[in-house]
């Protein structure tokens, strides 16, 4: 049986998440809940119409900040787009909400997932990250910062590789701010080719706890 979340503020230990990874369902998705579920390693994820549903996958994927594969043509690209940090999160979320997604007929960025994170923004937890040319955002993602690790939620691109640029961006500012790792959550062919690799959920836990003794700050001013 899936555990059913009341209004009292906990979760379920995601160590005993289903094989599919689901914790628990229902709840709220205020800022509170939100970042304790961060911070244990869930996150929510679910349909229109259905109830909220929290996962805790396993295997994690995540993201070394060394392991990040640059490639020579991604690089090249880096000059033909403008970079920006946290000026456009309202405009990023819905961007991702309405992307189109292969194999996928709908969005689980539902309108009161875009109200809780732009809470989340507003409060200084959510980050977005923007690419734009001739002063047009053309794609960018947002995600949330808990520790040491950036927790990637999703991404957009209106141009090729406006959203790889974007996240090379971010890598290198999560290097220099001491960032440990970056969550990428559900494994994908996308993400592993730019470097990112499975992790069990209990050895993801674990440096997830770990992170909080890294000393970060997502520093949008100095991006």
């Amino acid at each position: 049986m899936i555990p059913r979340l009341t209004y009292h503020l906990s979760f379920p230990n995601p160590l005993n998440a289903s094989e599919e990874g689901l914790v628990a369902y229902g709840g709220d998705l205020s800022p509170s809940r939100l970042m304790l579920a961060y911070r244990l390693g869930i996150f929510p994820w679910y349909s229109a119409n259905d109830p909220i549903l929290w996962w805790s996958p396993d295997p994690r994927l995540i993201l070394e900040l060394d392991d990040f594969k640059l490639t020579r043509s991604l690089r090249k690209k880096i000059p033909y787009f403008e970079v920006r940090f946290d000026t456009a999160f309202s405009s990023v979320i819905r961007e991702c909400s309405i992307a189109p997604r292969r194999g996928q007929s709908g969005s689980w960025i539902v309108p009161e997932m875009i109200e809780a994170y732009e809470e989340l923004h507003a409060l200084g937890y959510a980050h977005s990250v923007e690419a734009y040319q001739e002063g047009i955002l053309v794609g960018g993602l947002y995600g949330v910062s808990v520790g040491g690790v950036f927790c990637g939620e999703s991404m957009f691109a209106k141009v090729s590789d406006a959203s790889k640029v974007a996240f090379a961006v971010l890598v290198n500012r999560l290097w220099e701010w001491g960032y440990d790792f970056i969550d990428c959550q559900v494994p994908t062919n996308h993400l592993k080719s730019l470097g990112a690799k499975e992790v069990s959920r209990k050895e993801f836990l674990f440096r997830l706890s770990q992170s909080y003794k890294y000393d970060t700050t997502f520093n949008s001013i100095l991006a």
